[in-house]
């Protein structure tokens, strides 16, 4: 088991960036305020959050004004959408581990 457990990705450990990530999955992009209305989180904690899947590249961030009102939106980068599905496979893998016959 401990081979299955190393294959899942520290980056998706915490609930909010394993929810990002699920959010930018089915989602072309999401604008910040939309993110953080789905998940309920504050301003700050999704900040960090966002910043720490920037920093492994697994977000790419494109800001832009909407009128006179700036905008950041954000999109799952291929590394992170593949990143993302070998952290679920890797859950579906240990999940099936652990099953028992009945």
């Amino acid at each position: 088991m401990d081979n299955i457990i190393s294959k899942l990705n520290k980056a998706f450990e915490s609930r909010v960036r394993l929810g990002i990530m699920s959010v930018l999955m089915v989602n072309d992009s999401i604008d910040f305020n939309s993110l953080k209305e789905l998940l309920n989180i504050t301003d700050g904690n999704l900040a960090s959050h966002l910043k720490a899947l920037e920093k492994e590249e697994y977000i790419g961030v494109k800001k832009q004004f909407i009128g006179r009102k700036p905008n950041t939106s954000y999109e799952a980068t291929e590394a992170g959408k593949e990143a993302f599905n070998q952290h679920l496979k890797a859950l579906e893998d240990l999940i099936k581990s652990t099953e028992t016959d009945e």
